[in-house]
Formats: structure tokens, sequence, C-alpha cells
């Protein structure tokens, strides 16, 4: 097990149970800009700053195509019999063959549907110039990037050159989860019962009438490491966040305590349902 999944909640009321059986690969990408510089009293329009401005308004206009794998069509076949109006028909929708596309960008305005369909990346931090009275002679940002399964971070950075689209900007492979290049994700384990079926009964217990749908998580977790040593790894928590209120790794990172004493409860509950004969 590892850590992630979990209830969502829609304005304080769980909806569903998450438990991740898949994730998306974490990459990051450093963007960089280089130039002679100069005094800035005598600007020229050769500046690095504006080369990696245009080059990160570009990444932020384009869209990854949209993809589903097993999981992803698992979770939305399962979350669409619980959905309803507009929600419910777009989640049918995108499951024919060919997928509707209308119904992918209505769907795709929710943050996390947007990134469950696709490659996602965003430029997270920002650093340019030496001084206020000098033109930059250097100009740098991370792209991170969540990469669906399949496709390998070298494959990514090559992409974001092509978006980019500037011979003045260089795109370099910075790291990632897992540490490969060229690692294309892993093969999701099967939806064991051994596993599932005490998380349907517990949940059942604490959040009665939510479905358990096994997802892919948009995040990263040890489970890379550990499915590719053979160890079938499934991320199931008890943290019940709401969807408007997902502030992991930020300064202001929360979590209510009532939620957290009952994901307490959960996981106890749960380890001495699954470990028991």
């Amino acid at each position: 097990f590892s850590h992630g999944g979990g209830v969502l909640m829609e304005h304080g009321k769980p909806v569903m149970m998450e438990v991740d059986a898949s994730e998306k690969l974490y990459a990051d990408f450093q963007l960089t800009a280089t130039n002679p510089g100069g005094h800035s009293s005598l600007p020229v329009p050769d500046n690095a700053i504006y080369h990696l401005a245009n080059g990160l308004l570009r990444i932020s206009q384009y869209e990854f195509p949209f993809e589903l794998n097993d999981i992803t069509r698992a979770y939305y076949e399962r979350m669409s019999k619980v959905a309803t109006g507009q929600r419910e028909a777009d989640m049918k929708a995108i499951l024919k063959n060919p997928p509707d596309k209308t119904a992918i960008a209505r769907l795709s305005e929710d943050p996390i549907d947007h990134s469950t369909m696709r490659t996602t990346c965003v430029a997270t931090r920002l650093n340019a110039g030496h001084a206020n009275n000098a033109l930059p002679q250097m100009a740098q940002a991370n792209v991170n990037c969540r990469i669906f399964p399949g496709h390998t971070p070298e494959q990514i950075r090559q992409e974001l050159g092509k978006i980019i689209a500037d011979p003045k900007v260089s795109t370099t492979y910075v790291g990632a989860a897992g540490g490969n290049p060229n690692r294309v994700g892993y093969t999701p384990p099967p939806l064991r019962p051994d596993v599932f079926q005490p998380i349907d009964k517990i949940t059942a217990e604490m959040w009665p009438g939510i479905p358990v749908v096994p997802s892919m998580s948009t995040g990263a977790s040890d489970g890379i490491y550990t499915n590719a040593a053979g160890l079938p790894t499934y991320c199931v928590s008890g943290e019940a966040i709401d969807r408007d209120d997902i502030r992991a790794h930020g300064k202001d990172e929360r979590i209510k305590q009532e939620s957290f004493y009952r994901a307490v409860d959960f996981y106890y509950r749960y380890l001495k349902l699954v470990t028991s004969k």
C-alpha cells in the first residue's frame, strides 16, 4: 500500500472513495534562455526574459491530447453510474469510439478531470536577471509535468521544445520519480478482491452510499518503485478532502481535524480487516 487516493468531497459531502491503481509519471524540466545582456538604458528586442516568457505562454495555451487507459476507463464507467445530468452524459460520451470532443471539453473545465484525461505541464518556478539596471543574461523556469502512462519524460521534453518553438530557449530534463528519462510508467496491478473487498466494507460503514472506484493518481507515489520491483501497490487513504480545497504542497496545506481523525480510524479498521484470515 502507498499513500494516495482517499475520499473526495464536494462542498463537504463525500462523493467517492478513490483507490489509486495507476499513476502518472512526475518529471521536472528546466527552461533556459541566455543573452549577452547589456545596460538597461539600451534595451534591444532580443531579451532572455521575453524569450522565456513567450515560451511559457505557449505552454500555457497548449493542450495535450485526450487519452484513456484501462484504469481511467474503468473509473469513468463506474462514475457515470452515480453521476447525474450533463456530467453523466459527458462521462458516457467520452467512453465511445470515437470519444465526443464536446464532452471532453466540458469535463476538462474541472481540474481533476482535465488532468485525468491527459499529460499536463505547468510552470512552477521562475528565476531571471541579476540587477535592476541591467539587461538579463539568463532567464530560467521550472516546468513540472505529470505524464500520462505510456509516454517517457524524454518524449515530453522533445514535445515541449516543439511547443516553445524558439531555438533560444533550451529544455533540459531535471529529474523525475523513477529517475529514468526513458521510463514509461508501470503496468497497473490487477484489482485484487483481497484488497478491494475490505475497502468496500469499511467504506460502506464509514461513508454509506459512496462508490469505491479505481483511479489513476494525477500525482505520484512510491508505487513507481514498488510496482517495478514486482510488488502490486495500491494507494489507499481514509482522508476526506474537498475537491475545491486541494492545497497539497502549498504553504497553506491543510486538512480538517475531523477528516484527520476519521482517516486514522479508517486505517486502523482497514488494516485489521485486510490482514485478518
